[in-house]
């Protein structure tokens, strides 16, 4: 008997990630370069201000290209590689550089050690500091390509329609995939609200998160993806194939026969919205079905600001977000910055812990001249719009704190002010908290990241912040029926609402509008078109009444309608 003949074939193997981008994907896979590391025991300098000379001139090349890259990609692509461009150029990285040159290592060991110093310190505040770890690590091994003269690293160059695996893309090559080649994304690392995530999402290309040992997956080797459950096979066969490819086929038929405002079977209204960053990202929004925005992120606009924006530059860029939406709603969310995400010109000094430190509406009523100026400037450009522009703020916690912004809002002559709702003492006393405004949202990453006391960027506590946890949906349940008491509409505008079977539980625990990216829009329209409000409300209990997140979303799965599950 020849090799040939007596060769086996290695059986298809499953694993289980997070999909965080819809979709289905079936190719070979491309493994993105490793970050370059320093060389081994690398020599001191024997000139340093030399050598200080070149690490600045690094960083600054790093910047320069960062900063190329986001003229080529659309808004919230945009905004971030410029904020990751500001992080190149922070002099701190530098003078810690110049520290570690001193200690006797050399050029490329320096950045490296500097890079680390800063990422330990970034994990150790959380929240946003620990959201840009990755961007931060990124920043250094191209700094570190640089002084060595290497190439950068990142994706390399291919020709066939690939899945790109990695550890952690940065941003700088999420930003700028060739959407025509990358059919799939696959991570080690990252998690449902990191920037793959957001990104993949917005670009519509199907990703899967935290799957163990994606790295060690051979290059070439074809995987099958599916970015709604999170499984990856390797090596799959092709029955396996032929049915995901059915699948996407039987969906892409049922969603084309689908379009106008969000309803459930029985006419119940559910507004479908976008989330947003910017501009580019209001436009492209703009013209697909959607009833409006129901999450534009204005911290972009300041994120990548040296200074704070003026009332007319802020002006513009809401009067280019706004237009494209002619009457639809705009709903906006004022400055969600703070101790946990920096701001050099509003620092308000250093905390324990950011993640419940001066952040959102907190650090609004420390600099209130920020506030004023964003509702001044959304007022001039909703009026010259036209637009029904709608304004929350975030980290709202008491009534209190829902009546001074209320008050500001209208005093700008901005007719309807609203609170996000993602501190748990807010969501319990939604009531008295929604009594002072117009409306609510659910920011549900936030708030199953204070309901179960897990940093929402720590992928080791994942399993945590799911949004099926039960004690979330409770929390969720207490906040919509406090809106209800008060006759105040509430939506959700967090991950959680792209979910096609997560939407039917919120919406039968009340929610009326839900926000997402637009590429999650087509399905979670056709689910809600196939179960009336009392089945919502009935799949609703069911995933109270579980005892895990597992079993919620298994209970609310086999309870569902099989026109909807068989697409999934």
């Amino acid at each position: 008997m020849s090799s040939s003949e007596t060769q086996t074939v290695a059986p298809p193997e499953t694993r289980q990630g997070i999909g965080v981008s819809p979709g289905t994907a079936y190719g070979p896979v491309v493994q993105v370069s490793p970050p370059v590391r320093p060389p081994r025991n690398e020599p001191a300098v024997d000139d340093q201000d030399a050598a200080l000379s070149d690490i600045r001139a690094a960083f600054e090349a790093v910047a320069v290209s960062l900063e190329q890259r986001a003229t080529l990609v659309d808004d919230t692509a945009q905004q971030i590689l410029k904020a990751t461009a500001l992080m190149a150029r922070d002099k701190g990285l530098v003078k810690a550089s110049a520290k570690e040159l001193a200690a006797g290592h050399g050029r490329a060991t320096s950045i490296d050690l500097a890079i680390e110093t800063f990422a330990a310190k970034f994990d150790a505040l959380g929240g946003y500091f620990a959201e840009r770890v990755a961007d931060l690590r990124d920043v250094g091994s191209r700094a570190v390509a640089a002084v060595l003269g290497v190439p950068a690293p990142g994706v390399p160059a291919f020709t066939e329609p690939s899945v790109i695996v990695a550890e952690d893309l940065a941003p700088a090559e999420t930003a700028t995939l060739d959407r025509s080649r990358v059919i799939g994304i696959i991570t080690e690392a990252g998690g449902r609200t990191s920037h793959t995530a957001i990104l993949a999402a917005q670009m519509g290309i199907p990703a899967v998160v935290q799957l163990v040992g994606a790295t060690s997956i051979p290059v070439g080797t074809a995987v099958a993806l599916d970015g709604d459950s999170g499984e990856v096979t390797i090596a799959p066969d092709m029955e396996l194939v032929s049915q995901q490819r059915e699948r996407a086929a039987r969906r892409s038929e049922a969603l084309s026969h689908l379009s106008g405002a969000g309803a459930t079977s029985d006419g119940h209204a559910v507004a479908l919205l976008a989330n947003i960053g910017g501009v580019e990202d209001a436009v492209s929004a703009g013209a697909l079905d959607l009833e409006g925005v129901g999450l534009f992120r204005t911290e972009f606009v300041f994120l990548s600001a040296t200074t704070a924006p003026t009332v007319q530059e802020q002006t513009e860029i809401y009067r280019g977000v706004f237009a494209p939406f002619g009457g639809r709603r705009v709903v906006v969310r004022t400055l969600d910055a703070g101790a946990d995400k920096p701001l050099k010109f509003a620092d308000l000094g250093p905390e324990e812990n950011p993640a419940l430190g001066r952040r959102g509406l907190r650090l609004s009523a420390e600099q209130p001249d920020l506030l004023d100026a964003q509702l001044e400037a959304l007022g001039i450009a909703a009026r010259e719009t036209g637009a029904d522009v709608r304004v929350m703020a975030p980290m709202v916690a008491t009534a209190e704190e829902a009546a001074w912004f209320a008050r500001r809002v209208r005093d700008n002559g901005l007719p309807k002010a609203g609170v996000m709702i993602e501190v748990p003492g807010a969501a319990l006393r939604s009531r008295h908290v929604l009594e002072e405004v117009d409306f609510g949202s659910l920011g549900t990453n936030d708030l199953a990241q204070y309901t179960m006391a897990a940093d929402r960027m720590q992928g080791a506590l994942s399993d945590l912040l799911d949004p099926w946890q039960p004690a979330v949906l409770d929390v969720v349940a207490a906040a919509c029926e406090g809106a209800a008491a008060v006759d105040r509409p509430i939506g959700v505008c967090g991950e959680s609402a792209g979910d096609p079977l997560l939407a039917l539980v919120l919406v039968g625990l009340g929610v009326s509008s839900l926000s997402m990216a637009p590429s999650k829009v087509p399905v979670v329209r056709l689910a809600l078109s196939l179960h009336s409000v009392a089945e919502c409300q009935t799949l609703a209990a069911a995933a109270r009444a579980a005892r895990t997140a597992g079993d919620a979303l298994t209970a609310v799965r086999d309870a569902a309608r099989s026109e909807l599950t068989t697409l999934l």
